[in-house]
């Protein structure tokens, strides 16, 4: 049995190329920063670079491609955007339409793809510092929930923040925050911490992306800036046009953890 958790970013990449991986990717290729996808027509790309300028936390870039380029050359050289994620969504004006393994058929000239940095990078350094990830440990996907924390208008796209959550014992809390304030390119310190009402998520047993996880007695919800925002944006200003990761199913690129830590 193949051990994900050890396996380059170019292994995993080659099993979800050959189609022998679906899965979400949160605990693979542990040491390698995972990314969220968003591609856009370039007409749109513009604006979709200076909204990802003034919403770092939720949209820190790693990698934009040239127009039609399906390679991200600055963060993984030798991969292809259109089939080295485990399941893509399609927005139509801003309707999703397809749920896809390969988005090659799709995949023209005219073609932005940008690569967003996912809180699924630094969840390494929460275990190894004693905090263990819910929604591993459960075998299942990261809870995400759509917010009413506004994002910064930038041309045609705004809408809705879109968070992630863990939950993390009131002890370490303060260390929570700590390690993944290393972590600026991946979304960092957390948004909120404890009390969802206070960011309009009315039930928090009911994500509206991945799945619920069980939250303990003694535990506190820790939410962290997402890079599903951009799906939330789709849904909120209806582009023509866009393919995005499925959420929890992200590109593990080949830039190491480590390289992107600031403290």
């Amino acid at each position: 049995m193949i051990n994900l958790q050890n396996s380059t970013p170019e292994e995993i990449r080659q099993l979800i190329r050959e189609g022998n991986l679906k899965s979400p990717t949160s605990g693979m290729a542990n040491g390698f920063l995972q990314a969220n996808l968003v591609v856009l027509p370039k007409d749109m790309a513009f604006d979709f670079l200076l909204f990802c300028q003034r919403n770092p936390k939720s949209c820190p870039l790693i990698d934009v491609t040239d127009a039609g380029s399906f390679t991200p050359v600055q963060s993984a050289p030798t991969a292809d955007i259109r089939s080295d994620i485990p399941l893509y969504h399609v927005y139509r004006d801003g309707k999703l339409t397809e749920t896809l393994t390969n988005i090659t058929e799709l995949w023209n000239n005219d073609m932005v793809a940008f690569l967003i940095g996912c809180s699924f990078t630094f969840e390494e350094a929460l275990v190894n510092n004693g905090i263990p990830i819910r929604h591993n440990d459960e075998g299942i996907n990261v809870p995400m929930y759509k917010t009413s924390i506004p994002t910064i208008k930038a041309g045609i796209f705004e809408g809705p923040t879109v968070v992630s959550m863990r939950p993390v014992a009131e002890k370490d809390v303060v260390r929570a925050v700590q390690v993944t304030s290393r972590f600026p390119t991946v979304h960092g310190a957390p948004l909120h911490i404890g009390n969802p009402e206070s960011i309009g998520i009315d039930d928090i047993n009911q994500p509206d992306y991945g799945d619920r996880v069980t939250i303990n007695d003694g535990e506190v919800p820790l939410f962290w800036a997402c890079g599903v925002t951009p799906q939330a944006i789709a849904a909120h200003v209806k582009p023509p046009f866009m393919i995005t990761h499925a959420p929890g199913h992200m590109f593990i690129t080949d830039i190491k953890t480590e390289e992107v830590g600031v403290i």
